[in-house]
């Protein structure tokens, strides 16, 4: 069983030099019973070290995340990790992979009120978090919501 992060049905793999495009990705976490946590996740952090000698000014970089080993914020998930182990993971699958971190909040909480995770209990979310405006979202992102909100709507 693949602990790794999945992305489009693949394990995602990429160097350092290959993320520096990506600001972040939607993610969603399905554990041994089937219940999933929807999440976004950083790429990179930004690293203050302190100043060198002789100077005032923090020194501040941009480092890769954890987000290779990262499981989730849900506090009930997190115990069930700790519990159990990794074994309680089924699947870590990379839903979209974002340019922004605009993009990612919209995405992620798209994804989460698309699946219904305030009342399905299937999932372990229990808050959906947005607050943006279209300033912080791509033109790449906006051209495609732009080009599905044209899509003619299904017929039930």
């Amino acid at each position: 069983m693949n602990k790794g992060w999945l992305y489009e049905g693949k394990p995602f793999e990429p160097t350092y030099e290959a993320l520096q495009g990506w600001q972040c990705f939607v993610y969603i976490i399905t554990d041994d019973t089937g219940r999933s946590y929807i999440g976004v996740k950083q790429f990179h952090k930004k690293v203050t070290r302190p100043p060198l000698k002789g100077r005032k000014n923090k020194r501040r970089s941009i480092a890769e995340s954890d987000w290779k080993t990262y499981v989730g914020s849900s506090v009930a998930l997190q115990e069930k990790i700790d519990e159990i182990g990794m074994d309680a993971l089924q699947q870590r699958e990379i839903l979209h992979l974002c340019r922004t971190k605009g993009d990612g909040a919209y995405m992620e909480a798209k994804e989460q009120f698309d699946r219904g995770v305030l009342w399905d209990t299937k999932y372990y979310n229990g808050i959906i978090h947005l607050r943006t405006s279209g300033k912080h979202l791509s033109e790449e992102l906006k051209e495609e919501l732009r080009n599905d909100h044209r899509k003619p709507a299904r017929q039930n």
